[in-house]
């Protein structure tokens, strides 16, 4: 299965959506904001970044212009629940699978997770 790296600073949630990712089988490695996750980026070989959008110290768009410009090949998955967040990511058209939309359900990010991984 993958090895994914969750960025999230809403602790509730990031366990939330590991424990799911881990119910496929997949491998997780938490991080609470952007910054955290660069540092796991630069420290172990990922298959797919799932980050929200909205953090403090470094936000998830900053992370993914930063996690493509290093790893090319990593597939990126973004998360939010506010809808101007989710326009501040077009400009990653070319760098990122998709926009999951917050709230979401467990099936809802297990499917968005299988089909970026799949893309």
């Amino acid at each position: 299965m993958a090895r994914i790296l969750i960025t999230e600073d809403e602790d509730s949630l990031r366990t939330f959506v590991a424990r799911a990712l881990r119910m496929d089988g997949h491998e997780t490695v938490e991080a609470a904001d952007g910054a955290e996750g660069l540092e796991a980026l630069d420290d172990g070989r990922f298959d797919l970044l799932l980050s929200d959008i909205r953090m403090p110290v470094m936000d998830g768009i900053e992370l993914a212009h930063k996690a493509h410009a290093t790893h090319p090949e990593l597939k990126i998955l973004l998360m939010t629940g506010y809808a101007e967040q989710r326009e501040r990511a077009d400009d990653l058209a070319a760098k990122i699978v998709d926009v999951v939309s917050k709230p979401f359900s467990l099936p809802d990010i297990r499917k968005a997770v299988a089909l970026a991984l799949a893309a």
